[in-house]
């Protein structure tokens, strides 16, 4: 008698079943053509539109990039009759990596030249992961804004490239230079936490030695 009830439930389970398969059959087929067809959209994108682009703009960067190693920003920048500069590539393939780095090198070409609210709008564009670009990108941008006389908004940026970078090499320089721009704005209490968190985190870095003289400067 149970195994007859168990049966009976069984099959009332799957007539449900199939009645909502028959009844919802044409919504589901739809939705199911549609994940299939995203799918190939973003595979065919991917293929024929994404990869040839992201090859054609690292194209485009070689010849700026050469130009600005060999310190011809201008030239850089904005190309010339035989080649696109670094704010064309950006304009031309901005979405692709090499677009990207692109931003990079103009932020640090108009930083080279002096132009530190250029530097500023182009190193913030940029994105990336990387332990070393990242933060030495970010570090820039606190150096611009030392330049333009925004100390204060400075500051952050140095502590966010130390962070960022987490080793004993790089770390206490980006935070050597907050604590600076903290004794520069008369905040010794923040430049003392500074310092006490450079001979704490980073005890074997090149910095930590100094620290108990820049320590008891500010207390």
């Amino acid at each position: 008698m149970a195994e007859q009830k168990k049966d009976e439930m069984v099959n009332e389970v799957i007539s449900s079943s199939e009645k909502f398969l028959v009844k919802n059959q044409k919504t589901i087929i739809t939705v199911l053509v549609a994940i299939i067809a995203v799918v190939a959209i973003v595979l065919a994108v991917k293929h024929f539109y994404l990869e040839p682009r992201e090859t054609k703009a690292q194209e485009a960067l070689f010849q700026p990039v050469l130009a600005f190693e060999q310190d011809s920003l201008d030239l850089a920048l904005n190309g010339n009759a035989e080649f696109e500069g670094l704010l064309a590539v950006i304009d031309n393939y901005g979405s692709t990596k090499a677009g990207n780095l692109a931003c990079a090198y103009a932020g640090l070409a108009y930083y080279e030249k002096g132009e530190y609210e250029n530097a500023q709008e182009y190193l913030s564009k940029f994105a990336a992961k990387e332990a070393l670009l990242s933060p030495a990108i970010t570090a820039t941008i606190g150096n611009a804004l030392v330049n333009m006389d925004k100390a204060a908004e400075a500051v952050k940026y140095f502590e966010k490239a130390a962070k960022v970078a987490d080793n004993d090499v790089f770390s206490p320089l980006y935070l050597m230079k907050a604590a600076n721009v903290y004794e520069k704005l008369g905040d010794k209490a923040a430049a003392l936490k500074v310092y006490e968190q450079i001979k704490a985190q980073y005890p074997t870095s090149q910095q930590a030695g100094q620290m108990d003289a820049y320590i008891e400067r500010v207390k």
